[in-house]
């Protein structure tokens, strides 16, 4: 006869266990305690108790440590945080027993959310004193993460225009009718209550197509009105642009923003900007992908003295082009204000022109030897002569690209994906975080400075179960 363990409900304990015995010693919620100990929560700007009257309330600390265990086992609403502090056993050892209710939960963080910033830098500088990071190389990217509000609620230009042509054209015919109706009858004809619908129907899409031409846009969401239509891996959806500059000696983030911006283009002087007031400088390199390829942030990275490396994406070296009388192999020539073709024939300054899709102007150089050049029409389809659009920022590329020819940085480039991208990975697939909790641009910014530190003290603790990282 077999033997199976069973459990038996007739024993009785003399003594219960004790909760410190049911907590490992390298358990994450004992690390996660000493992390917040270590913390002076007022002079970070967490709100405490100054006066002893009314009903006493929970310390900031205690419901601190509980949102953050609570984020770290992917729960993040209040309502399942208070079941979860009456039956999980770190929380209930994290609490002392206490159970605070979804209310008091909800307000520390209502109350406290711009203090979660601190929290972060907080992780930065513990990681820091650890030597967990060393500043030679740090690596920068967005990913774009859902927004709470439905995607499904979203007005769409395109999409109400279309459906205001079909009422309009529906009241049309309805309308005839109506007429043809009060010519065959005789007395008052009431408006029909669906007419009537249809009519109202009409001005609440008339009353959108409005407010987006105020806000000039083509998507908005009336309860969210900061996010933004982006394309992720799911699609086209409603979501915010999160930032991060990550570290390369222990994949610490060191910086972190969210931005609503579509793309990336105009971000990177603005993170490293984040870099230098957080940290008194940035790293000797950082690298960027192709998302963040633009002339002017080249210049303005240059001009602050920031050593940047970005994929120049779009910006084809000459002998990487396959054809002969590519833009790329024509050489601006700043001293003399002019262009040389392939051939060495020179392209004066034409006119400065202001495209609508830019944010800056460009300078134009036109071709005047083309009625007599023997390759005109291999070179461009051009009637009067090829045309060489010019960038004001055009130094900052070029520069740019003599620098990656260097096979050192071009090195450091490279190593830009496996920096950044295993934080994005431990966001959304460890943490499981793939859409914000909380709507509007300010908050999103505190849960994402939450979710970062949560990031950093996951790359500490191994250090922390070796002894080497004490928090003072």
């Amino acid at each position: 006869m077999t033997h199976e363990i069973r459990a038996d409900y007739k024993q009785n304990m003399l003594f219960p266990p004790s909760l410190e015995d049911l907590l490992p010693a390298d358990h994450p919620a004992r690390f996660i305690r000493e992390f917040i100990d270590s913390l002076d929560l007022p002079e970070m700007g967490f709100k405490v108790r100054e006066g002893e009257e009314g009903r006493p309330n929970y310390a900031a600390d205690l419901l601190l440590k509980v949102w953050l265990y609570g984020y770290l086992e992917r729960i993040r609403s209040s309502r399942k945080l208070e079941r979860a502090c009456r039956q999980h056993v770190a929380l209930m050892w994290l609490t002392g027993m206490h159970y605070p209710d979804h209310n008091s939960l909800w307000r520390f963080w209502r109350d406290n959310r711009k203090s979660l910033k601190e929290v972060f830098r907080r992780t930065v500088e513990i990681a820091i004193k650890a030597d967990l990071v060393d500043m030679v190389l740090h690596a920068v990217d967005g990913t774009k993460i859902t927004a709470r509000g439905s995607t499904h609620r979203v007005w769409n230009r395109e999409r109400l225009a279309k459906r205001l042509k079909e009422v309009d054209r529906w009241l049309e015919e309805a309308m005839k009718e109506v007429e043809k109706a009060e010519q065959n009858e005789s007395g008052e004809y009431r408006l029909p209550q669906e007419l009537a619908d249809k009519e109202k129907l009409k001005k609440r899409i008339q009353e959108k197509l409005e407010e987006l031409d105020r806000e000039k846009r083509d998507h908005l969401h009336p309860g969210e009105r900061e996010a933004q239509m982006m394309k992720n891996q799911e699609g086209t959806r409603l979501a915010y642009n999160a930032q991060a500059v990550v570290d390369s000696k222990a994949g610490i983030i060191v910086t972190s923003e969210v931005s609503t911006d579509q793309n990336d283009k105009l971000l990177l002087a603005t993170m490293l900007d984040e870099v230098q007031e957080n940290l008194g400088k940035v790293a000797e390199e950082t690298t960027a992908d192709s998302g963040y390829c633009s002339g002017e942030q080249l210049a303005k990275a240059e001009g602050a003295g920031y050593p940047v490396l970005v994929n120049l994406d779009g910006v084809t070296e000459p002998e990487q082009s396959g054809k002969e009388f590519h833009s790329s192999k024509f050489v601006y020539d700043e001293t003399n204000d002019c262009c040389i073709c392939p051939r060495g024939e020179k392209l004066p300054y034409q006119t400065t022109v202001n495209p609508s899709d830019k944010r800056y102007s460009h300078r134009r150089y036109r071709c005047k030897s083309y009625k007599t050049c023997p390759v005109r029409w291999q070179c461009s389809k051009e009637k009067h002569g090829r045309v060489i659009k010019v960038s004001p920022y055009i130094g900052a590329v070029l520069r740019q690209r003599v620098k990656q020819r260097d096979p050192a940085k071009a090195a450091l480039l490279k190593k830009r994906m496996g920096i950044v991208e295993p934080v994005f990975a431990c966001v959304k697939h460890l943490l499981e975080f793939r859409r914000w909790t909380m709507g509007g641009l300010e908050k999103v910014r505190a849960q994402w400075f939450f979710v970062c530190s949560l990031v950093n003290l996951s790359r500490m603790y191994t250090q922390w179960m070796d002894k080497k990282l004490q928090f003072v």
